[in-house]
């Protein structure tokens, strides 16, 4: 099986290889971000998964990505099949075109709401009139800030509260704490260990407390649903490796840590230290389970912000795919 790898953000158009033609795909066109949130589909690749899964006939092409929004861009244009991503770019462009669908879950929690130790916080309720950095406007930890804030009686940039929002990219908001630019930061690992360890930050809520707890869903696999229907095998396949992946991690996390680091060193050039990826394994949980209550609160969420004008996701979670694999183990 060949196995090509594209740059990080790359994007092209589709060429038809991947099912949408309506013949089966000789090609599989698979998504992620360099992140810890997308490590199950990282241990596929490293481990082998998806070639054993899928077959010597069928080619995998792999593209990184640096947001959702880019990501779900691509999945749109054809250029991936399927792929890890936050769930809340997923349910904003299911809203507007419901032509995607999430097959199973992937990573819950981490997600960590940070403070500047200087900034005087040391409850949800001080952040009123404070600027909280968030990886872009509508992301999953936005979405989770604001349902947190919204459990203590508070709001977002409205007559209901004074809490502002930044968006900064994770890798960077560690500038913006030593800048006093911002006062805190919901954000994914390892960043929130990053800004422990680099910008002298205290943790105010882990993964176990930041809005919905150890249940956050904070990635998902999704895919094309014309590649999902045109290819149920390839489908069930692709699901069979990240369980295998999600299963090793849970199982042999200090290896997977170490095939983890690698790859990212190899796709970006960054050299992650392991005691920080450790720390921010520990308070990640890979798995494929989903909890659907969760993705539909988000959704009204997500319309009361205004991102989104319905919080319908009737038909977006299809776990069909995924129970066919588990009850075959």
């Amino acid at each position: 099986m060949m196995i090509t790898l594209a740059g990080l953000g790359l994007i092209t158009t589709g060429c038809g290889t991947s099912g949408s033609n309506g013949e089966p795909a000789e090609e599989v066109r698979i998504g992620y971000f360099p992140n810890l949130t997308h490590i199950s589909t990282i241990i596929a690749l490293e481990n082998g998964y998806f070639e054993e899964e899928l077959g010597e006939d069928i080619t995998i092409d792999t593209r990184t990505f640096p947001d959702g929004g880019v990501f779900m861009e691509a999945m749109g244009t054809d250029a991936i099949d399927v792929g890890t991503v936050g769930p809340t770019p997923v349910i904003n462009n299911y809203i507007k075109n419901p032509t995607f669908e999430i097959i199973a879950g992937a990573v819950n929690g981490g997600a960590v709401l940070e403070v500047r130790n200087d900034a005087g916080i040391d409850s949800v309720e001080d952040l009123d009139g404070k600027r909280v950095a968030i990886p872009t406007i509508g992301s999953t930890q936005d979405i989770m800030l604001m349902k947190e804030l919204q459990d203590h009686g508070m709001d977002v940039n409205s007559s209901g509260g004074t809490v502002n929002t930044v968006p900064q990219a994770p890798a960077d908001t560690a500038a913006l704490f030593l800048g006093n630019d911002v006062d805190a930061a919901a954000t994914q690992e390892p960043w929130g260990i990053n800004l422990e360890t680099h910008a002298d930050a205290k943790l105010l809520l882990g993964p176990e407390e930041f809005a919905w707890g150890e249940d956050s869903t904070n990635t998902v696999l999704a895919a094309r649903q014309d590649f999902t229907e045109e290819n149920p095998e390839l489908t069930q396949a692709i699901l069979s490796a990240y369980v295998r992946a999600v299963d090793f991690i849970n199982e042999n996390p200090d290896e997977a840590i170490d095939l983890f680091i690698n790859h990212i060193q190899e796709i970006t050039g960054k050299e992650l230290t392991r005691d920080e990826i450790e720390q921010a394994l520990e308070r990640t949980f890979p798995t494929y389970e989903i909890n659907e209550d969760i993705l539909t609160e988000m959704a009204s969420i997500i319309k009361e912000a205004g991102y989104s004008t319905s919080d319908d996701i009737d038909g977006l979670i299809n776990l069909d795919y995924l129970q066919e694999v588990l009850n075959e183990q």
